[in-house]
C-alpha cells in the first residue's frame, strides 16, 4: 500500500472590483506538512482578465503571482517570508485578505502525490 498523507489546498483568485466580490480562480496552492511540500500553480486567462476589468495589466498579476511562487519555494527573492516553515508561509499566502489577489478557504484531502494532486485541482478548478 501507498504513502497516503493528508493535504490541504486552497484556490487562487483574481478580484478586480474588490467591492463587487467578483472573481475569478487562477491557480491553486497546496501544502503537505507529511510530505514537506508546499506548492503553486498559475495561469490567467487574458480574455477573462479582460472581461472583469479590461483596465488591469496582466503582467501585474503575473508579477505578484511569481512573487507568491517564490514564497512557496523558499527563494531568498521570496523575502522574509520565504524564510519561514512551509507551513507558515502556507498560513501566510491563504490568510484572509481584502486585495485583488485572494484565496478561497482552505480545504483537506488525503493523497499519495501532492504535486499530481496539484496539478488535478489546478485543471479542475482553474483552467
Amino acid at each position: 500500500m501507498q504513502d497516503r498523507c493528508t493535504f490541504e489546498y486552497a484556490i487562487i483568485r483574481i478580484v478586480p472590483k474588490v467591492e463587487r466580490e467578483e472573481f475569478f480562480n487562477v491557480g491553486v496552492i497546496l501544502f503537505s506538512k507529511r510530505k514537506k511540500f508546499l506548492g503553486i500553480k498559475y495561469h490567467i486567462n487574458p480574455e477573462k482578465l479582460k472581461a472583469f476589468a479590461c483596465e488591469m495589466e496582466l503582467e501585474t498579476f503575473n508579477e505578484y503571482l511569481h512573487a507568491w511562487k517564490l514564497v512557496c519555494e523558499g527563494a531568498p527573492s521570496g523575502g522574509k517570508i520565504g524564510t519561514l516553515e512551509l507551513s507558515d508561509r502556507f498560513r501566510w499566502l491563504t490568510a484572509c485578505r481584502s486585495t485583488i489577489i485572494q484565496s478561497s478557504k482552505i480545504h483537506p484531502g488525503i493523497t499519495i502525490d501532492p504535486e499530481k494532486e496539484l496539478e488535478d485541482i489546478f485543471q479542475k478548478c482553474v483552467l
